[in-house]
């Protein structure tokens, strides 16, 4: 290997001389350069890219129309906080998210950094709405490694000697059909989890104390597990029943992921509150919660959002975003590439007894690696020697789950099919090679 050859280990080796160690390494690939659907690393390397900046770049590294609009708000102003001083950019933004994404017949809005900041403000606003302390969450979810975020996830992972964690927080069972259904037909299984669900408001918390249920219609770090949809609609009937909020976490699986802008679009299912964040901007920092105007104006004056509420340059480059993917129809894409992943995978399953399942909607796919024909089997050591494979032969993955057993396939919605093609071809190579 030559001097020239090492200039991605050399900066690998910087980075845990002076990282701390706590920080996450999903992958080893560097990058000097990033366009589309591809990484250059700093050898000069061209690597396919599945994971997107974990579900962030949707719409590709480095779009025309975002980087134009991210150097022109630049030269007029970086930064007067939406506190202190109005900005037409953040309310442009918030116009275009209600109008996507509408909550009832009024939406409000805000704006912050992160998606961990937004599940923190959304939970904020629900118990302000409603006077009640307690949320439910589900197993296998994740929502941030904030305080109240840390608190929500469920992998213990994320969780090792950080407590003690947020109070009023309860969780139940996430409807997982693959992995729990036995016997039971789908109709069969979802009975019996809304039974458990009705089970919870005597057996686990007063349902008048709980101010909202979060969920992911799909789970991101859970494994890609898609809510079933009957599920997702005795949810709803369950929370107004109750009087209690439902909060939907759309922070990896919004703008266009699953062929739509948000995955409960697919449902038909209405939340009271929405998280958004991570594709939102293509890269640059920005979230939003969204919900029905008088739940978001429930919360007193002050008590949500933060110095940096949705920074100027972050608009702009949300709202190029938003026209990009619109003019290029990245919701439509998203289903033709997640049909073109699906069918390939489901095809190579059958030659492939470990792969125990091939999940997801539009273009957020999920393949779960299984021993012995046993969901409850996870095969860990497969899927990581899978993903050490592809980044030998230039194809970025990480992978999800409860025991990191899950690929999942967040590819740019940009990849070309030739480059899309040329990805799946050297995942099926590896897993080959692998099982």
């Amino acid at each position: 290997m030559t001097e020239e050859q090492t200039k991605s280990q050399q900066l690998l080796d910087r980075r845990k001389n002076i990282v701390a160690n706590g920080v996450g390494v999903f992958n080893t690939a560097t990058v000097r350069e990033a366009k589309g659907a591809i990484i250059t690393d700093v050898d000069g390397n061209e690597l396919i890219d599945f994971a997107g900046g974990i579900g962030v770049v949707n719409a590709g590294h480095c779009p025309e129309p975002v980087v134009k609009a991210i150097q022109e708000q630049a030269e007029k102003y970086l930064h007067t906080s939406f506190n202190v001083v109005t900005y037409e950019p953040y309310i442009k933004l918030c116009e275009e998210l209600a109008e996507i994404l509408p909550h009832g017949e009024k939406t409000k809005a805000m704006l912050i950094s992160t998606g961990a900041e937004a599940v923190e403000n959304a939970i904020k606003i629900a118990r302000q709405a409603t006077k009640r302390p307690a949320v439910i969450c589900f197993t296998e979810a994740y929502h941030g490694r904030t305080l109240m975020g840390m608190s929500l996830t469920s992998k213990v992972n994320y969780k090792f000697s950080s407590g003690p964690f947020a109070p009023e927080v309860y969780r139940i069972p996430f409807p997982n059909f693959y992995k729990y259904h036995g016997t039971q037909s789908m109709e069969e299984f979802v009975e019996t989890e809304l039974k458990r669900l009705r089970g919870s408001a005597h057996s686990m918390v007063d349902i008048n104390s709980v101010a909202a249920i979060i969920v992911e219609p799909i789970q991101g770090e859970g494994g890609f597990n898609p809510i079933p949809q009957k599920y997702l609609e005795g949810l709803r009937s369950f929370c107004d029943e109750h009087g209690v909020l439902l909060v939907f976490d759309e922070i990896q699986s919004g703008f266009c992921r699953t062929g739509h802008w948000a995955s409960w679009q697919h449902y038909g299912v209405q939340p009271d509150i929405s998280t958004y964040a991570k594709s939102m901007g293509s890269g640059l920092p920005i979230a939003a919660v969204l919900g029905r105007a008088e739940i978001m104006d429930a919360a007193e004056s002050g008590t949500i959002g933060g110095t940096y509420i949705g920074s100027p340059v972050c608009c702009a480059a949300a709202l190029a975003t938003i026209q990009l993917m619109k003019d290029e129809n990245l919701n439509e894409r998203a289903i033709y590439i997640g049909k073109l992943i699906t069918d390939r995978m489901e095809k190579f399953r059958k030659e492939c007894p470990e792969i125990g399942d091939v999940r997801g909607l539009g273009a957020m796919i999920g393949i779960e690696f299984i021993k012995d024909n046993d969901p409850g089997n996870p095969h860990t050591e497969l899927c990581a020697n899978i993903v050490k494979g592809c980044a030998r032969e230039g194809l970025i993955l990480i992978s999800a789950g409860t025991f990191k057993n899950v690929l999942r396939i967040l590819c740019p919605l940009v990849i070309t099919d030739e480059q899309l093609n040329k990805a799946l071809d050297i995942l099926e190579n590896q897993i080959r090679k692998h099982t």
